[in-house]
């Protein structure tokens, strides 16, 4: 989706306070030779803050640096990965009524670590609908410190972190432009996020425990074993790539012009295989060393080290963020943003 008309005025996080994975090692909670192998040095872990608490405290951050008020929201989108409180409760109601207010349209996406990719698209679809229609709050929040998730084996070449992020889309330019953004689907590979598990009585109604390390082994397993899967594997390849190209193709730009990349937070391999061995981008140039310090963390990856980056300068006006994501389905998504000014929150904001 091109979005040239698209643009972000504020964006904002949530950050706890991070564990160090030499105390995991020490503990008896992460192999010390997954610490070695993928380079992952803290996590951020937010104890007993409720996702929602950290979705509507990024919130109110993005929103005063949009310059927007709440009554000029005509949309919330609220996505996340993890259990957000009590069963059959949606999250979005707490930030809506705390920070939103009544007027606009609010509803909860599980679309995955992708999320607010599809928040993204769906955002500037509606916005486009109307001509009154000005901005819209887009958030991501989760917190895995719960007993059905061990977040230092349950991801494979990643530890699950806890934060949120949210972040303004607005039809009045701002300090970024949403060049693009678009999504892809591989369904053969449904199967990949819950390969051995019946669909029924759902797991978490039994007490199992998340698990995505077993079921991707367990599924990548079973595709060496049979040609039909390695297909899989070679299409979900292929699909990242074309992915990235085709929001970069929208942006009007080649991946030589990429001033920084973000994918999801994982290992120092799997971000080397990224960068440089798919995309042709030295890893260098990615957020892995930011990313590497509060672990996965969900939804919120690409809005955590947008908003790092601008607040510590490293992307400046005429710089542009290639941003990348996937979810389980499996969805594989695209952003570029363009960097118009330097915000007033950032270092040598306004300059």
């Amino acid at each position: 989706m091109e979005t040239a008309d698209m643009y972000i005025s504020g964006v904002g996080s949530y950050l706890p306070a991070t564990v160090d994975v030499a105390h995991a090692v020490a503990a008896g909670w992460y192999p010390a030779e997954e610490a070695e192998l993928h380079g992952i040095a803290s996590v951020a872990v937010a104890g007993d803050v409720p996702a929602p608490e950290m979705a509507l405290r990024a919130s109110r951050t993005a929103l005063a640096r949009s310059g927007r008020s709440p009554t000029e929201l005509d949309l919330l989108l609220y996505t996340s990965t993890w259990h957000q409180g009590p069963e059959g409760w949606p999250p979005q109601a707490y930030v809506q009524r705390h920070l939103v207010g009544d007027g606009v349209l609010s509803t909860q996406l599980k679309q995955g670590c992708n999320g607010m990719f599809a928040a993204l698209e769906l955002a500037a679809g509606y916005l486009r609908a109307g001509p009154e229609r000005q901005a819209a709050l887009l958030v991501a929040a989760d917190n895995y410190g719960t007993p059905l998730a061990d977040r230092w084996r349950m991801l494979p070449g990643a530890i699950a972190g806890d934060a949120a992020g949210a972040l303004v889309l607005d039809t009045e330019p701002g300090f970024a432009r949403l060049a693009s953004v678009c999504t892809m689907s591989v369904s053969q590979a449904e199967e990949m996020h819950r390969c051995a598990e019946p669909l029924f009585p759902p797991g978490v109604t039994e007490g199992r425990e998340l698990d995505f390390a077993a079921h991707n082994d367990t599924f990548r397993q079973r595709a060496v074993a049979g040609g039909e899967g390695t297909k899989v594997l070679v299409t979900l390849d292929e699909r990242m790539v074309e992915a990235i190209d085709r929001a970069l193709s929208e942006a009007g730009l080649k991946a030589a012009d990429v001033t920084r990349l973000t994918c999801m937070n994982t290992s120092r391999e799997i971000a080397e295989q990224i960068c440089e061995h798919r995309l042709g981008i030295p890893a260098a140039r990615s957020t892995w060393e930011f990313g590497r310090t509060i672990g996965h963390c969900g939804a919120s990856d690409q809005v955590l080290a947008l908003e790092h980056l601008v607040r510590g300068g490293e992307l400046r006006p005429g710089d542009h963020l290639l941003m990348f994501a996937y979810g389980p389905g499996v969805t594989i998504s695209a952003a570029v943003v363009e960097i118009l000014e330097s915000p007033a929150w950032s270092r040598g904001g306004g300059a």
